[in-house]
């Protein structure tokens, strides 16, 4: 249950949770491979793309690896899988062509400008996110998200990933909010979730990809969902 009397602020996260990640990646892969002509079929990367990234993304927030490595082993690891030659060079020329072509793709999940629009009337709403700056910027400038949003909070920018405290610590100072008359809502438990509690904010969990379910806040698996909670 969340105490919406209380509420002032709304913090969201982006990928997997309004901006449709696995959507417009695999919009994305089926660029370059026709470019590149690879020869691969798209599903069949994905099928072993989408396990390694979450589990490098993980790294990567465990400070584990850094931003140049994550984006060169989850390449790597998954062509590795599908016993597929490929040389570092060419590698590199994905990785590339993938960070550069990603944010150009506007795929939102369903209801996502209804939700915003009807949020925006009562709350001031922003975004903290674990991806890249630039990207995270072009990706919602591009996707048409950009009004709703008063603060951006990338952890590049910050210095700190989700679930770190001081991510959630330096956006409540900037928007000048409490933990208490703040609500978080992305699609990771251990970063969204977890990491929001911690501070005494309020949470939701849109489930998107289907972690373990808990107790320790609504959990919700559409954005239709989560807008019926503010009714």
């Amino acid at each position: 249950m969340i105490h919406k009397e209380r509420i002032t602020d709304i913090f969201f996260d982006l990928d997997h949770t309004l901006w449709d990640f696995e959507k417009n990646s695999a919009l994305t892969f089926e660029l370059i491979f026709k470019e590149l002509d690879l020869g691969l079929e798209v599903n069949d990367f994905l099928s072993h793309y989408t396990p390694i990234n979450h589990a490098c993304w993980k790294l990567y927030r465990e400070n584990k690896i850094s931003q140049i490595e994550l984006r060169t082993q989850r390449l790597e690891n998954t062509f590795g899988m599908l016993e597929y030659e490929i040389s570092t060079d060419q590698i590199q020329e994905i990785s590339e062509l993938y960070i550069n072509n990603l944010s150009t793709f506007p795929h939102l999940f369903d209801g996502t400008h209804q939700l915003l629009a009807a949020l925006k009337k009562n709350y001031r709403l922003h975004i903290i996110t674990n991806g890249f700056e630039m990207v995270q910027h072009f990706k919602i400038s591009n996707s048409g998200l950009e009004p709703y949003f008063e603060y951006t909070f990338t952890a590049e920018k910050v210095g700190y990933k989700k679930p770190h405290p001081q991510i959630f610590q330096t956006a409540l100072e900037t928007v000048k909010t409490t933990p208490e008359a703040s609500l978080m809502i992305g699609d990771s438990f251990e970063a969204d979730i977890e990491g929001a509690l911690q501070l005494g904010m309020q949470a939701v969990h849109f489930n998107s990809h289907h972690e373990a379910e808990h107790n320790q806040c609504p959990i919700v698996y559409s954005l239709k969902e989560l807008s019926q909670m503010f009714n």
